[in-house]
């Protein structure tokens, strides 16, 4: 199991290794960890997606003076939106944002739908909730109701007995037979359109615009895993001794560091640029004892690439 930190532009920070039956879960926390213990760091914002965080990870994280940002699971809508829905039912604009509180145990509940206003988040005020952050888009809206339609059209396949599979959403398993579940798909289509993020960052500190689009700075971190394991090839590792594969990885993410400023300085992918570079060859001719080194003959686009490339970054 392989832990890649990265920064919000996927240049690697730190990678770390653990055993094939960890869970993914219990990888952030060491990682995150040992940079802050390496660089002194005091405070950042940990960025992950939803599956990648528990509730006593979360808790972890505050405790340890870091902020977070991570993606909500929908079924936490109707919870943390129920003020709207009693006030606003099912409608919602194209871009609306709705700032307020979500509970870190479903037991304790804070926010009370009882108040039309969303409460405001913060530390003191909420200890037993962090805050949310609920964006509606209808273009996410059309392409959740195309794949509920799509669900609801298999359950009731399943159902009629006219496609044997295992058991898909929105069917229920009862003793007369497979049943569709009318109640989960009303749900459903209630929330399409719907994306959540957690977050302890106060609003003084970050907006609720400015906090969705550090989540959406993920892809980030999803391309420089694509880019070790395929262009720079740490996968398949034929290495069974701990210090062989750390050795892999370190030659690994050295490679990916170089790659990801490579992009930077050039704005073009790493297939490209190589693609466009590996032509060049130079070539030693020995004739009669007289040695003569033959340049490639470089185009302007090639140039301009080795330009970029070699030139020193920018000095903020």
């Amino acid at each position: 199991m392989v832990a890649l930190l990265v920064d919000r532009n996927g240049f690697p920070l730190e990678i770390g290794c653990f055993e094939g039956n960890k869970a993914e879960q219990k990888t952030l926390l060491p990682i995150i960890e040992a940079f802050k213990v390496r660089h002194g760091v005091e405070r950042m914002v940990v960025v992950a997606d939803a599956g990648m965080l528990s509730a006593g990870n979360l808790t972890w994280l505050a405790d340890a003076g870091f902020f977070f940002i991570v993606g909500s699971r929908l079924t936490k809508a109707p919870i943390d939106l129920a003020s709207h829905f009693r006030w606003h039912g099912d409608a919602f604009t194209d871009g609306q944002l709705i700032d307020t509180i979500t509970p870190r145990d479903s037991r304790k509940i804070e926010n009370d739908p009882l108040l039309r206003a969303e409460p405001v988040w913060d530390p003191t005020g909420h200890p037993r909730s962090w805050r949310a952050v609920w964006s509606y888009s209808s273009k996410r809206a059309a392409r959740d109701r195309k794949t509920l339609t799509l669900q609801e059209n298999r359950a009731k396949a399943v159902v009629a007995g006219d496609k044997a599979a295992r058991t898909p959403r929105f069917v229920t398993i009862k003793k007369t037979g497979p049943t569709l579940d009318e109640a989960s798909i009303a749900r459903a289509r209630q929330l399409v359109g719907l994306k959540g993020y957690v977050t302890n960052l106060p609003t003084g500190v970050m907006s609720a615009h400015e906090v969705i689009s550090s989540y959406h700075d993920l892809w980030h971190v999803e391309q420089s895993f694509r880019l070790s394991k395929t262009d720079l090839r740490a996968r398949p590792l034929f290495a069974r001794t701990r210090d062989v594969i750390e050795a892999h990885l370190t030659i690994v993410v050295t490679a990916l560091a170089i790659a990801r400023t490579v992009q930077d300085r050039t704005g073009l992918s790493l297939r490209r640029v190589l693609r466009t570079l590996r032509p060049l060859r130079s070539a030693t001719v020995t004739i009669n004892g007289i040695t003569q080194t033959i340049d490639p003959a470089i185009s302007p686009d090639q140039q301009t690439i080795i330009d970029n490339i070699t030139r020193p970054p920018a000095r903020h």
